[in-house]
């Protein structure tokens, strides 16, 4: 059938599951307890359904003896690890609200995100890298070195008590992961039960922070029926079923990983694979070889990086079959390098947003070949779309460029505390605006062509200038600065930062990366520096950041991306 409107619903099937995590959990681990759940190569840990769910008890009850009530808030700053599935698992059936920290965020991220959630707990790993997260969490809290485990008393963050490391911590006040879960002796089984039944499907169960268009994050909440219909979906979509393996190199703090991932394989039954910390490009051909995969996740950077292997025809990916791309427009040759060499004739494109669950639209396995790499598909299951002129909020014929908007159980109870953004997010008619500007076909599938929001997409990670802007005028040497996006090959955008500097002082490249370092996320920090005394602007003064962008790709020798 053949529209005539911008406007497209969701047929499906199959149901929306109406029952919580924590009891679509049970169901599966009764169903399928033998069956492999979770493999963690590089922590050479695997578990069944079984297993996991004792794990996964274990520390529920761990943290309701710790004092932890249904709706408090933990959030949790770490790599991809055995404990960070345990912990998402377990704070469900707490009830405990889990607010997932990109293990990227510095100090100066990490203070925003644990006063403005209020958390009451803090899950951590001790170090990665150059991330010594319980030396950032000391900086915070210098309390922590005077203060018994589980009694932290922070001037800066009133609420949180409880610092807990997924090892052995080096410092005072942080309970050690087997130590905590030593109170689980302190708690019954008929506790945790308690504590499963007296929660409901639309109770908040997930806090995401998204990089927000004005200052800081803000926490998209989600539900237990947000996100656990979403995973059950983008899985069902891809024809999950039991015998399915996936490989998630993708962070879990994100929607990608703990949603679409593992959402996506306890839905169904399904085991997923973590095969490093961080995206690791051998790591990941190597997972999928070694575990037979039938699926693979990724953002397009990292398929780029795994085809790009000096010995990447070394490994036999014959068993993958599908998997999904998302989080930046695809490359066409990458999609067909995809298809062809990796054997993933199935593989899907997914779009969507933290505030809504996050997938919206995906690519069909029946889908015609150049719908599959020229468009996002057509809208998911259960869902509602439509695409209006920001002018009139009227629905736009098709084929006419508009923003987009989607409804139905997938879009967010709101912004953590943020009533203001919330109105302005979701309009009283339950319309989710995305920012995204759009084109639907006459068969309803659908393009992103642009962005309304200023918005940089940073190889599936969405940066927003402002943060960056404010973050830079804090350096007593900047006048003024403004920040857009530039064509990279690699990541799909790169950063660069117009600087405008004081009377008589003077500030290098280096010296700018310099001051952001260790202060904010790594991929917020601007690749490139060009230092100007005046912005493009309009007759009324509004700085025109579109010319900003054509002139530095002209200046830089860059090339827009042809994307599938």
């Amino acid at each position: 059938m053949t529209i005539s409107v911008s406007y497209a619903s969701g047929p499906s099937d199959k149901p929306l599951l109406g029952m919580t995590i924590p009891e679509l959990f049970d169901n599966i681990v009764s169903e399928h307890g033998d069956r492999e759940a979770v493999v963690c190569l590089h922590q050479d840990l695997r578990l069944t359904y079984e297993q996991l769910s004792e794990r996964v008890n274990v520390l529920a009850k761990a943290f309701i003896a710790a004092g932890f009530s249904k709706g408090d808030r933990v959030g949790i700053w770490s790599t991809n690890n055995m404990e960070w599935v345990a912990t998402q698992y377990a704070t469900a059936k707490a009830g405990i609200i889990l607010v997932t920290i990109n293990p990227a965020y510095r100090v100066h991220e990490l203070a925003y995100v644990l006063e403005q959630s209020g958390c009451k707990g803090l899950v951590l790993q001790s170090q990665f890298k150059t991330s010594d997260y319980e030396g950032m969490i000391g900086e915070l809290c210098p309390e922590l070195a005077s203060s018994d485990v589980g009694n932290l008393t922070s001037d800066k963050f009133p609420n949180l008590n409880h610092i807990i490391s997924m090892t052995t911590s080096g410092l005072s006040g942080i309970y050690n992961w087997e130590d905590f879960l030593t109170l689980a002796d302190q708690s019954g089984d008929e506790d945790l039960a308690k504590r499963q039944f007296d929660q409901d499907m639309d109770d908040a169960i997930n806090i995401q922070y998204t990089s927000g268009t004005t200052g800081f994050p803000k926490g998209a909440t989600l539900s237990h029926h947000n996100i656990l219909n979403n995973g059950y979906f983008v899985a069902s979509t891809m024809n999950f079923t039991e015998n399915d393996r996936l490989v998630v190199p993708v962070p879990l703090y994100h929607c990608f990983g703990m949603v679409m991932g593992n959402l996506g394989c306890l839905t169904h039954g399904a085991c997923v694979i973590y095969p490093s910390e961080v995206f690791e490009p051998e790591a990941v051909l190597k997972a999928a070889q070694e575990e037979k995969a039938t699926a693979l996740y990724g953002v397009p950077t990292m398929f780029i990086a795994e085809l790009a292997l000096p010995n990447f025809a070394d490994y036999n990916l014959t068993s993958l079959r599908t998997g999904i791309m998302a989080g930046a427009p695809c490359p066409t040759e990458t999609m067909k390098k995809v298809n062809e060499l990796m054997h993933m004739t199935e593989v899907q494109i997914a779009y969507g947003m933290t505030e809504t669950s996050p997938v919206s639209f995906q690519t069909r396995v029946d889908s015609p070949l150049d719908k599959r790499v020229s468009t996002v598909g057509k809208v998911h299951p259960h869902v509602e779309v439509k695409i209006i002129d920001t002018e009139t909020g009227k629905m736009c014929p098709v084929n006419e460029m508009g923003e987009l908007c989607t409804r139905g159980y997938s879009v967010m109870l709101g912004y953590w505390k943020n009533e203001q953004a919330t109105v302005v997010a979701i309009d009283k008619s339950g319309w989710m605006h995305t920012g995204d500007t759009a084109v639907m076909d006459e068969d309803g599938y659908v393009n992103i062509v642009g962005r309304i929001k200023d918005m940089i997409v940073r190889g599936g990670e969405n940066v927003y200038p402002v943060e960056i802007e404010e973050f830079l005028m804090t350096n007593k040497t900047i006048k003024a600065v403004q920040v857009t996006g530039v064509p990279d090959p690699r990541f799909g955008e790169e950063i660069i930062a117009w600087i405008s500097l004081k009377d008589n002082v003077e500030l290098t490249e280096e010296e700018v990366k310099d001051f952001c370092k260790g202060k904010i996320a790594h991929y917020k920090v601007p690749r490139y520096i060009r230092f100007s005394e005046d912005f493009p602007m309009t007759v009324t003064g509004k700085v025109q950041k579109f010319k900003m962008r054509e002139i530095s790709i002209k200046e830089l020798g860059l090339e827009e991306q042809a994307t599938a």
